[in-house]
């Protein structure tokens, strides 16, 4: 087994420290944060994750996982060191990638002798040539090894991956990370690190792709009278497509996929091709912002301001806590400048805090209903599918529901006497 440092214990980090321990090497792991060290030491997990607060448990009690401040503390006996380093979208749209620099110039001269360098940050075409020339060091090779991890079952997308992509210009290199994963039974993928870095790049971006071609599709169902529900089970029967991300919703958020489509689409500036296929995705995924609370208003006979306004999700999708870049968040901000009044409520958000002005915070989904006009599913939380809606009804104002996820039955919700209104369905 083998001695790895991982630099920062940020969602990938923390998962690829984690997963790595429970492998059976032994893994330092480091974060800027004394407050965040001092808490994973002691077991506590600041991310919800499945599986991740278990397998961080037997990593410090079997000695195989730990954590410490500053990259200079985990980099002196390592054989290989793990760059999970945010990289955010810059004003330009362009990945920045300062953050890898400045640890590479932390750590360049406290590396031993032939360590390998592997860099899981998602980051733009020529960052591993950048890397290795910061470096300054001959004897360090520098491979690209991205990461595909989907919040809420990350750790089992690490351990049990459709593939793992390696991007090297050594081949002993290359081989001896390879090493690292003999214990998880993936396709391995060799290419070289501007491929490997593409590849992370254009996966996201096809599928925020599918899924703005989904919602799209719901809308033509809705104009023609088609059931969206039977299309995409006929689209996706087809092997060339698949079914998975043909969920239509009310966009698509995280921290990927809109910083990952924009650092693409100037990616390609930078090399002189225009992307305008991503740019329409982009542009028609905050049309479906708008689409949701146009949605909105017709069921509440266009009167939106004044409005009492129950928002039942928001963080970007279910299963997580994470609230970047969520659609549900897009959409409350424009319902908000119509003049209605939100009140939400998500099971995994517990403070305000981190809610943009002008959201009021439920405790429970019976608070949030009460005597709201209007119910706008954002989140496909399973408790908004087993909610006895009879009685939910009987707490409104009035009985609409807008289910931006078609995680309700559609019939049985008229049945009950609601006015509903979903994507694509009949």
């Amino acid at each position: 087994m083998s001695a790895v440092a991982v630099i920062g214990a940020g969602y990938v980090g923390l998962t690829t420290a984690t997963c790595l321990a429970h492998l059976g090497h032994t893994v330092i792991c480091a974060d800027i944060d004394e407050t965040k060290v001092d808490e994973l030491n002691n077991g506590q997990v600041p991310i919800h994750e499945a599986r991740l607060p278990e397998l961080l448990q037997d990593g410090l009690s079997q000695q195989t996982l730990k954590f410490v401040l500053g990259a200079r503390q985990a980099v002196a006996d390592s054989e290989f060191v793990f760059l999970c380093l945010p990289t955010p979208q810059g004003g330009d749209g362009r990945a920045d990638i300062s953050a890898i620099s400045e640890v590479i110039e932390e750590v360049r001269d406290l590396l031993p002798a032939e360590s390998i360098i592997v860099n899981k940050s998602t980051t733009p075409v020529g960052t591993n040539a950048a890397i290795q020339s910061l470096m300054q060091r001959d004897d360090i090779a520098v491979v690209s090894n991205p990461e595909f991890l989907r919040e809420g079952v990350a750790v089992t997308d690490f351990l049990q991956p459709d593939r793992i992509v390696i991007g090297a210009t050594d081949p002993e290199a290359a081989q001896k990370v390879i090493g690292l994963y003999n214990a998880i039974d993936a396709p391995i993928i060799t290419v070289d690190p501007a491929s490997a870095e593409t590849i992370k790049y254009a996966t996201n971006s096809f599928l925020a792709t599918k899924v703005s071609f989904v919602n799209a599709l719901a809308a033509v169902c809705e104009a023609v009278g088609a059931d969206i529900e039977s299309v995409t089970r006929g689209l996706g029967a087809d092997q060339r497509i698949g079914s998975r991300f043909l969920q239509p919703g009310p966009g698509w958020g995280g921290s990927c996929f809109p910083k990952d489509m924009q650092a693409l689409v100037r990616m390609a500036d930078d090399a002189g091709y225009q992307f305008d296929l991503l740019r329409a995705v982009i542009e028609a995924n905050e049309q479906q912002f708008t689409r949701i609370v146009s949605k909105a208003e017709q069921l509440i006979d266009d009167n939106l301001a004044d409005a009492t306004i129950a928002l039942l999700g928001l963080t970007f999708k279910a299963h997580t806590d994470d609230l970047r870049n969520s659609p549900a968040i897009e959409v409350a901000n424009l319902l908000s400048t119509k003049g209605a009044r939100l009140i939400a409520y998500d099971p995994m958000v517990k403070s305000d805090s981190a809610l943009p002005k002008g959201i009021e915070l439920a405790q429970n989904l019976e608070q949030a209903i009460t005597n709201s006009d209007i119910a706008v599913i954002l989140t496909e939380w399973p408790e908004f599918t087993r909610a006895n809606w009879g009685e939910l009804r009987d707490s409104m104002n009035a009985p609409r529901v807008l289910d931006a996820r078609n995680a309700l039955d559609r019939h049985a919700m008229l049945d009950l006497g609601f006015q509903y209104d979903d994507l694509g369905r009949i």
